[in-house]
């Protein structure tokens, strides 16, 4: 089983930083890091940079479209209107079949602002205690979403999975 989890950092880097760190803690085979992607929102910009941070080939990867279509209905789903109204309470409507609600949605537009930046990760097996021991209290971010049920990451893979 795997689990999305995102973590909300008061840094424009703290996500990039913390996703170097596991890395390097995943080269230790404490956590299996089966893919993310990162926000990041610089001051003075209107809107966040997104990126995909793993190479999704393999196992367990969800693959661009998924984290396109994610990043698009919590931060760009403003800017496209009226026009595509339908399609955004489309998306909407197939998130909330993988945990994605309109509450969460709303958590993540509220936490992640300017000056800010996010991680969004998809893991393993997770050796709690030694990955959190691994980071420093300052460069801990807030956890605000956990936990997919069985059905939810069936879902999510069928829906999204990388090809292997």
């Amino acid at each position: 089983m795997s689990t999305l989890t995102v973590w909300k950092f008061n840094t424009t880097d703290g996500a990039d930083n913390a996703l170097s760190k596991l890395e390097t803690l995943q080269k230790q085979q404490l956590i299996q890091v089966l893919d993310a992607a990162i926000v990041s929102w610089p001051r003075g910009r209107k809107r966040p940079k997104t990126y995909q941070a793993m190479n999704t080939v393999g196992a367990g990867a969800l693959g661009g479209a998924f984290w396109g279509m994610l990043f698009g209905l919590l931060f760009f789903g403003p800017l496209l209107g009226i026009i595509v109204g339908a399609t955004a309470g489309a998306l909407s409507g197939k998130f909330t079949d993988y945990g994605i609600n309109d509450n969460f949605i709303k958590e993540l537009q509220s936490k992640v602002t300017e000056g800010t930046s996010a991680l969004f990760l998809l893991t393993g097996q997770v050796t709690i205690d030694k990955v959190e021991a691994a980071f420093a209290p300052d460069e801990k971010g807030e956890l605000i979403q956990s936990n997919l049920s069985i059905e939810q990451e069936a879902r999510l893979r069928e829906d999204f999975g990388a090809e292997v």
